[in-house]
């Protein structure tokens, strides 16, 4: 069992991790909007089990999106790159739908819609 020392290298490494995710995310950009996944808030949830793998729930600005396949497919490969990451899966979602509400205020900036 981890000693209390070992539950914070523990959680230290989780939260790096999560910050190489994120750091990540944001350099996928859907090919017709110059702004990244991330902050257009297309990433609705990242979870990373015990063993490092990494499950990850986003959507596209539309359900047709005709870059779906290749915006995935860089996601998956940009997370797998991260050092201590064994595996990365992307779930496509819809629910909820996005808006733009869901865009960071840099990205509305970004987009003129502020």
């Amino acid at each position: 069992m981890p000693t209390k020392g070992g539950y914070e290298k523990m959680e230290n490494e989780f939260l790096k991790t999560e910050e190489e995710i994120v750091r990540a995310l944001k350099t996928v950009y859907d090919p017709e909007i110059p702004v990244n996944i991330y902050d257009l808030g297309l990433v609705y949830r990242v979870d990373i089990d015990d063993r490092r793998n990494v499950c990850i729930d986003m959507t596209f600005t539309a359900p047709n999106c005709p870059a779906a396949d290749f915006i995935m497919e860089d996601v998956r490969e940009k997370i797998e790159s991260i050092d201590g990451v064994e595996s990365a899966r992307v779930n496509p979602v819809f629910e909820p739908e996005w808006n733009k509400d869901m865009m960071t205020e840099e990205a509305r900036l970004e987009l003129g819609l502020l």
